[in-house]
């Protein structure tokens, strides 16, 4: 029998600083060909792993314990063979591949880079035929070879890193949170092209993910990880159907939960907002005389009541986060109306338009990205009443005091003082809901507001948003590419296509019978739990 790929026995690592360890006595096996999910809660250790296995802690970190990868500890050796354990050992597809590519270098160049580094007896030639070989297996045409990442979608980005990953044809593949940030067709687009090279290649992938569903769908193990130890480990469908581990059962029930549970429609009122044929239309290069344009959202027209959810769904570039911006000023409109409690926001300038649009606010993706890592948490959330002169220094920190208690941040003292990276990513995102809501608004965007959270704490948020709905009567437009979730948080679902309403209706209805061709991707790209016998 052959040694497995990765060996991992008693591992501990233990971050400086930090009062306990992040892996505790940690024990784990990957042979050549398997694919195992590592699963648990944020904070649990799994990316912790990743860093372990590729020697890439922070300075002062402890590692003791048995590491192996591939018949090698990277601990013990020096840098030239550690770079070369790195690239032909182990490929690593990163949750956002944009922060780890050269932004000065081409796509090709990226692949060439990778391939004469490891690969010196190469000629050009070689280079380029094995770098238009990997575009091509991940679906990016040749004609690509020269373009720069930012010139990519988010998906044609992580299609990049995966053929950097697969590459040198590496015994083990580690993908962390590899589609986070796509929607869940282009998300199953990557994953099935990871899938069949790894399988083609006989390439061990460890998938970290906080998902259950597409975690049962990839692979054939599911690893449960809770305080840097593993407390399940088993078939993908023994682990979702009939969990043993106390841990693995609360997490399986909170991604049920998600699932199937419907909110009935909201009582008709006042709406607080409409939208009345919206355009968004961007101009591309063209010759003077025959304009161009990228309509990003045309002719959208809807209406949110009083504590009602609308849900936004539809792929990549379907022009759901552009409505949002047009909402919020952020991005440039061409034709129609939004009207905020009967007042056309179009109509305002100045000071009237400012006033007006403390009544709709936004709750971002990465809470992380849009909070001042400088500024503590107290005063990122004060910081709205003094920009629009609404409260004084001291009477604007005992709102943001009341606010961080409204989201669940008790006692507020015990975290206004942090600053958001000493915050979990579940405390960042009650911060910038909390941050959202001190301005009083009526209407709440929430922009992929809880895609980067695990399924227990996304569960808790998603609470936490429906409880402040209800108490404070707030208007959502709820913008996700998970139409599961959407169904279950929204009282009803848009699907966009092309910057156009191509479906509508209670979100249950959609996932049965969806009438769209494009809905009837999103439903059958989109992961569910198997079904208890």
């Amino acid at each position: 029998m052959t040694d497995p790929v990765l060996s991992l026995k008693d591992l501990v690592v233990r971050y400086p600083g930090a009062e306990r360890p992040t892996l505790d006595g940690l024990d784990l096996n990957l042979n050549r060909g398997e694919t195992l999910a590592l699963v648990g809660p944020s904070g649990c250790g799994k990316s912790t792993v990743a860093r372990a296995v590729l020697h890439l802690l922070p300075q002062g970190s402890q590692c003791t314990g048995s590491l192996a990868l591939a018949g090698a500890d990277p601990r013990q050796l020096r840098r030239p063979a550690l770079r070369r354990l790195r690239g032909e050992a182990v490929g690593l597809v990163f949750q956002d591949p944009m922060t780890r590519l050269n932004p000065l270098l081409t796509v090709g160049g990226h692949l060439a880079d990778t391939l004469e580094a490891h690969r010196p007896g190469w000629n050009r030639q070689q280079l380029r035929e094995r770098a238009e070989d990997l575009l091509q297996r991940v679906g990016i045409s040749t004609d690509r070879y020269s373009s720069y990442p930012h010139e990519f979608s988010g998906g044609m980005r992580q299609r990049l890193a995966i053929a950097l990953a697969m590459a040198l044809k590496p015994p083990l593949v580690i993908a962390d949170e590899p589609t986070t940030s796509l929607d869940v067709a282009v998300a199953m687009q990557v994953m099935a092209e990871l899938a069949d090279l790894c399988r083609e290649a006989g390439s061990a992938l460890l998938l970290i993910s906080h998902d259950l569903a597409m975690a049962g769908r990839w692979c054939d193990q599911i690893a449960v990880l809770e305080q840097g130890r593993l407390v399940e480990r088993g078939p993908a469908r023994d682990v979702l159907v009939a969990p043993r581990s106390s841990l693995a059962q609360r997490l399986v029930a909170r991604a049920r939960e998600r699932e199937g549970r419907a909110r009935t429609a909201a009582e008709p009122g006042a709406p607080l907002l409409e939208i009345r044929g919206l355009r968004c239309w961007h101009p591309l290069p063209s010759a003077p005389w025959r304009p161009r344009w990228l309509k990003a959202v045309d002719d959208v027209s809807l209406t949110l009541g009083r504590g009602e959810t609308v849900g936004l769904v539809g792929s990549s570039g379907c022009g759901k986060s552009t409505l949002c911006r047009a909402l919020m000023g952020l991005a440039p409109v061409r034709g129609g109306e939004v009207r905020l409690q009967g007042t056309d926001l179009r109509r305002l300038h100045g000071e009237k338009l400012r006033q007006a649009r403390r009544g709709i606010q936004m709750v971002f993706q990465d809470p992380l990205a849009c909070l001042n890592p400088q500024m503590r948490v107290g005063e990122a959330v004060a910081d709205p009443l003094l920009i629009h002169g609404m409260a004084g220094p001291a009477q604007a920190r005992e709102r943001a005091r009341a606010a961080l208690a409204s989201v669940g941040l008790t006692p507020p003292e015990a975290f206004e003082q942090r600053l958001p990276r000493q915050l979990s990513g579940g405390q960042q995102q009650r911060v910038a809901i909390a941050r959202a809501l001190i301005l009083e608004p009526r209407v709440l965007l929430c922009d992929e507001s809880v895609s980067m959270l695990d399924a227990e704490v996304q569960t808790d948020v998603l609470a936490l948003l429906r409880e402040l709905q209800e108490r404070l009567g707030l208007g959502m437009l709820f913008v996700t590419h998970d139409l599961a979730v959407a169904s279950g948080f929204c009282h009803r679902v848009i699907v966009l296509d092309g910057g156009r309403i191509v479906e509508e209706g209670p979100g249950p209805d959609l996932l049965r019978k969806p009438r769209s061709s494009v809905t009837r991707t999103l439903v059958e790209a989109c992961p569910r739990l198997p079904a208890v016998p």
